[in-house]
């Protein structure tokens, strides 16, 4: 069954943040559809899927290592997105097999601009390698029952931009987001939303809007500048999730208190939890005060609160 991808506002996949504490806070303070961080699809081929009793989880985990890879319950199953870095239609096949049951949707990541990601053939790569991407969503959707989406950037010119999406799009996907920046462009260059409409004027699918979505009014802003069909915030979130909310965005504090608790009663990574609480203090204060530095210090989950 697809998901509505009209009008929605979306939490946008963000390596070791998109965890599942933070996706339902999220999704508590209004947003509609929410992607997990980037799965690399080498780590979850190695996993196996358990279901956790204890804490009312499905768990994605090493065979070896017993690290959660990935982690989502019942409350987000017709919400959360999975997204995959791979560069290998029969490996991202295995591994969207084993998520597949527990979420809405599977994405390919094709815009990541980290050298790791680039290195393997994953992410921005796949924006100059065409034929491989048409391969691996070609395979997901003959072979997957849930929706499959794709993430790309800006390609150097808008002709080649719309020619890649157009190429996309018949891969039978449903929908595709747009972030609105170059590989080579930094998260401080603005975000061309010009060129995300002229891929919405080419297509007939749903295209997600993406970049400098920073308070509330800014998704109707980027709706009402590109035509997209929704939008989605990464940076905007991570500093302050409730970015969703329509009243307005909470405290602060209480944003991050709300977040810690969310950690512990979902035993969420400690790394990621660290990380996560590390980029909202950056934009309020400075990880060289007081705050930050005690983060770094904390080891363990009862530390930090």
């Amino acid at each position: 069954m697809d998901l509505d991808w009209e009008g929605k506002h979306i939490l946008a996949p963000m390596v070791r943040v998109g965890t599942l504490p933070f996706r339902l806070l999220a999704a508590e303070y209004g947003a509609d559809i929410t992607y997990g961080e980037e799965l690399v699809d080498h780590k979850v081929i190695k996993c196996i899927r358990e279901v956790n009793e204890k804490l009312g989880t499905i768990d994605i985990i090493d065979k070896k290592t017993r690290e959660v890879v990935f982690r989502t319950c019942e409350a987000e199953k017709q919400r959360v997105v999975c997204q995959f870095g791979t560069a290998d239609a029969t490996r991202a096949l295995m591994a969207s097999q084993l998520l597949c049951r527990d979420v809405a949707a599977i994405d390919l990541n094709m815009g990541c601009p980290k050298s790791f990601s680039i290195s393997g053939g994953m992410g921005a790569a796949l924006l100059s390698h065409p034929e491989t991407a048409h391969d691996i969503l070609t395979t997901l959707r003959r072979n997957l029952e849930i929706p499959v989406t794709c993430k790309i950037r800006l390609l150097k010119t808008t002709e080649a931009t719309v020619e890649l999406a157009k190429r996309l799009e018949k891969t039978g996907i449903s929908a595709i987001a747009v972030h609105g920046r170059k590989v080579a462009d930094r998260p401080r260059d603005p975000a061309q939303w010009d060129g995300i409409a002229n891929v919405v004027s080419a297509l007939s699918i749903p295209v997600i809007a993406n970049g400098d979505v920073f308070e509330y009014s800014d998704f109707h802003r980027i709706l009402a500048a590109t035509g997209a069909a929704s939008a989605m915030t990464a940076r905007g979130a991570c500093w302050n999730v409730s970015i969703f909310q329509k009243g307005g965005k909470s405290n602060w504090e209480d944003v991050k208190r709300e977040y810690l608790r969310k950690c512990i009663l979902w035993d969420n990574d400690i790394k990621s939890t660290k990380h996560t609480l590390k980029q909202m203090i950056m934009e309020y204060s400075c990880l060289e005060f007081a705050e930050g530095k005690a983060v770094n210090k904390c080891q363990s989950l009862a530390d930090l609160a």
